[in-house]
């Protein structure tokens, strides 16, 4: 017996450093990331209840997915307590240390992995190393006192005699360590600035849409490039801001001379005229034991910073191709440029969440700014989760309008201008979403909304409705990452109306996309895609029109 637990000692510990063993019991306890941004106060943040969602994965926005990027280290990291050597899998029963390990494990309980489920026993360990292994599992012996014979408890004593300066040494370190984590922890600001971002590079053509445009397209080669920083304060709390450069000009194939029509605008088309310009500017903190997450956004605000689009496509470098199969345009109401909002996880399977937002808040004439804008809305979402492959939201948005538009730029003209009401307007949204995962690798997923609007000078008024149809296959050929996509629906539609300058949209446009996303590597992506639109501008008299692109991203 005496062997054995010396020889069992010596193989469990020998992939300890120094450190990571003098931590040994804070590890069983809370086990660390192997990724540094886990271990930030910003991913602190991000890894709260009240931040995640609730269980069906989405794309998120590729700015904030790159700062999640893990990185690998020297030296591995012990997660918490194993209880069968067989979690281990690099350890065979013909391995010559089996029987020891499978009795410090089993027996008494005092061994833990690395983070991929291996053991790494191949490793030299340094006399401190062994020390801190045994120091740990002579506080597992403390409680098992009771079922020790006297041949294993001479054993222990003659180990604990045997590394007495190195035990001592060890203590000593831990105790002057503590309080300057301590330290570093109530005085530390942003230890951690993480940088990322993304470039979309995209050929692009289109033809067909003659009228309501003159249908002049040429192929096009665009870019959009997106440059993040998230950083702390607390711990509690992340500081966000982005930098955008872009040249898709002259609206793309939305203009006059092309299709003339916001159904042919893409998820990607930005347009700074390849300046870099301040895109967003975001400050979120967690209260109330992290259930609820509050936003500020003063920069490059819309209601999806806070109500929760519940869509697999909502990125602009991974999603889907056009802007209309994005998201809901319920999300896009307004055009808003500053807000704020609050996301309360009330359980684990519901959240409420709550925005505000407006155009020109930093202008201070009379009839503009945050309380007088022009342009507002105000939304909540009830986000639920009845099983594990399901996700539900529904929301209502209650938004005024100066002009009585709706600036979704993702339907006719008549809708989104309300006929061209041009008056001022109240527009009451109602949206409901749902993600539904069908299998592992395939997943259905749906939106729709009504909007209703109501001049406040006249008797004029509107509804407009939209929905979609999507399924999405994962790794439809085997290569982790890839996504196969076909999305069909209705573009927003005024579908009713009374007192209306050009009247209602006389027929129907429907939309459909297939796009192929193939993943190179964790960093690049390639696209191949293409979007047909019937009937442009809900008018018969359109010729369907046709967009297809390449679209190449890098994340880094």
């Amino acid at each position: 017996m005496l062997k054995c637990l010396v020889l069992s000692l010596t193989t469990v510990f020998v992939a300890l450093s120094p450190v990571e063993a003098a931590s040994l019991s804070k590890i069983r306890s809370s086990p660390p990331s192997s990724s540094p941004v886990s271990n930030s106060p910003v991913s602190k943040f991000h890894t709260s209840k009240s931040a995640t969602s609730l269980g069906i994965p989405s794309v998120h926005s590729a700015i904030e997915s790159a700062t999640e990027a893990p990185v690998t280290g020297t030296t591995p990291v012990r997660t918490a307590q194993v209880t069968s050597v067989s979690q281990l899998s690099d350890v065979e029963p013909t391995d010559w240390a089996y029987q020891a390990l499978q009795s410090l494990i089993e027996r008494y309980g005092c061994v833990a992995g690395v983070p991929n489920g291996t053991f790494q026993g191949d490793r030299a360990l340094t006399r401190y190393e062994f020390a801190a292994g045994l120091n740990a599992c002579l506080d597992r012996f403390s409680d098992l006192a009771p079922s020790l014979d006297p041949e294993e408890w001479a054993t222990i004593r003659r180990l604990q005699e045997e590394f007495r300066e190195e035990l001592s040494a060890l203590r000593g370190r831990i105790d002057t360590l503590d309080p300057r984590i301590t330290t570093l922890e109530d005085q530390q600001f942003s230890p951690t600035l993480v940088m990322g971002g993304e470039s979309i590079f995209a050929l692009s053509s289109g033809f067909g849409g003659e009228p309501p445009g003159e249908g002049v397209t040429n192929t096009v080669f665009t870019h959009l490039s997106r440059l993040g920083f998230v950083g702390s304060f607390t711990g509690r709390d992340r500081l966000r801001f982005e930098f955008q450069a872009a040249n898709f000009s002259d609206r793309g194939f939305a203009n006059p001379v092309g299709f003339n029509s916001d159904m042919a605008l893409l998820s990607y088309q930005g347009n700074t005229n390849n300046t870099v310009e301040l895109s967003k500017l975001e400050y979120r903190f967690a209260s109330f034991s992290d259930r609820v997450v509050f936003t500020v956004r003063p920069v490059g605000f819309s209601l999806s910073s806070v109500l929760t689009a519940n869509s697999p496509y909502f990125d602009a470098g991974r999603g889907s191709i056009s802007r209309f199969t994005e998201a809901s345009p319920a999300f896009k109401l307004g055009r808003l440029e500053s807000g704020v909002g609050f996301d309360w996880l009330v359980t684990d399977t519901v959240r409420l969440q709550g925005a505000y937002g407006v155009r020109d808040a930093d202008n201070p004439r009379e009839g503009r700014g945050v309380f007088n804008s022009e342009h507002s809305a105000a939304g909540v979402q009830l986000l639920l989760k009845p099983a594990r492959n399901l996700l539900a939201g529904v929301s209502y948005i209650n938004a005024y309008s100066a002009n009585g538009r709706l600036d979704t730029f993702t339907g006719s003209f008549i809708a989104d201008t309300n006929s061209f009401i041009d008056e001022p307007a109240q527009i009451d949204t109602i949206s409901g979403t749902l993600q539904w995962r069908l299998a592992r690798d395939l997943t259905f997923s749906t939106w729709g909304a009504w909007f209703f609007t109501d001049s406040l000078e006249s008797e004029a008024r509107s509804t407009t409705s939209t929905y979609l149809f999507a399924l999405g296959y994962s790794d439809p050929f085997g290569n982790d990452g890839d996504l196969l996509a076909f999305l069909f629906g209705q573009p927003p539609k005024l579908v009713d109306g009374e007192n209306l300058v050009f009247g209602e949209d006389e027929d129907t446009s429907l939309h459909f996309e297939l796009f192929y996303r193939w993943r190179l590597t964790d960093r690049i992506s390639i696209t191949p895609g293409v979007f047909v639109v019937t009937n442009p501008e809900h008018n018969s008299d359109s010729e369907t029109l046709v967009v297809g692109t390449i679209r190449t991203t890098f994340r880094f």
